[in-house]
């Protein structure tokens, strides 16, 4: 664990804003319409599999992104009898720059562990991706408080770089994404995370590991502006609101 703040992080750097489709829009037309409007620099656009070759050839200043990544490794073929499965080596083919890794989602609804997480991003790292790592408490966590919910992203992280921890240049290329489970808009009875608990979480990451942090969970025009006015906050991760091109705009209109 790295227990001081890297020198490069202190220094003013953009703001990133990531566009997460998940598994939207329903047609290729409609990803293409929706990335061409979205195309700014500092964005990064996640679209689903199927529309990554169509949504680059629409991007000319956002940059691409991928939802995961298999944990067949490109220095062992990265190919073969996967069936489903998307390798590193493919999407780096594709023009993709960026992967996402460890989604809540991917770890709540496909069971990803911490040991395929971080297998993930060793992968992602050897392609010559840059990995968008996210972390983040569920409700029952924070309930009992901030230091149990700094406690349990500190445990999620410890797994997740277990493969990469004595490779400190690895981090150059590794975004983390703080993403609280309860705050999410799909969760039950979610709730609104506020200015405080994201930068002090961000911070706390940025105390531990020399990488970039995003916040993601329930970003909107309403909340956006205020969270990237914060000090350890470097961009965030948007979902739902990433369909909404109205709303997107307002969002990336906070750069």
């Amino acid at each position: 664990m790295f227990l001081c703040r890297n020198d490069t992080m202190k220094r003013k750097m953009k703001k990133i804003i990531i566009a997460n489709y998940k598994m939207n829009p329903q047609t290729e037309r409609e990803a293409v319409k929706l990335a061409h409007a979205e195309d700014r620099e500092g964005v990064i656009i996640a679209p689903p599999f199927p529309f990554l070759i169509p949504v680059k050839k629409a991007l000319k200043k956002a940059m691409l992104g991928a939802q995961d990544v298999s944990t067949v490794s490109p220095l062992a073929g990265g190919w073969g009898a996967y069936t489903g499965a998307v390798s590193a080596s493919m999407l780096k083919k594709m023009g993709v720059q960026y992967v996402i890794v460890g989604h809540s989602e991917r770890r709540g609804f496909f069971n990803e562990t911490d040991v395929m997480i971080a297998k993930k991003i060793v992968i992602a790292l050897e392609a010559k991706l840059k990995v968008i790592l996210c972390v983040g408490e569920n409700a029952d966590v924070r309930a009992q408080g901030i230091t149990p919910a700094k406690a349990f992203v500190a445990e999620q992280l410890q797994k997740d770089f277990s493969e990469i921890i004595n490779n400190k240049s690895a981090f150059k290329n590794i975004i983390v994404a703080y993403e609280p489970i309860w705050a999410i808009s799909t969760t039950l009875y979610r709730k609104d995370v506020t200015l405080e608990d994201a930068e002090t979480m961000a911070e706390y990451i940025k105390e531990q590991y020399p990488v970039r942090v995003l916040y993601g969970g329930s970003v909107n025009a309403r909340n956006a502006s205020g969270l990237l006015a914060q000090k350890n906050i470097d961009g965030l991760l948007v979902g739902g609101m990433s369909l909404k091109l109205k709303e997107f705009k307002k969002i990336i209109s906070n750069f």
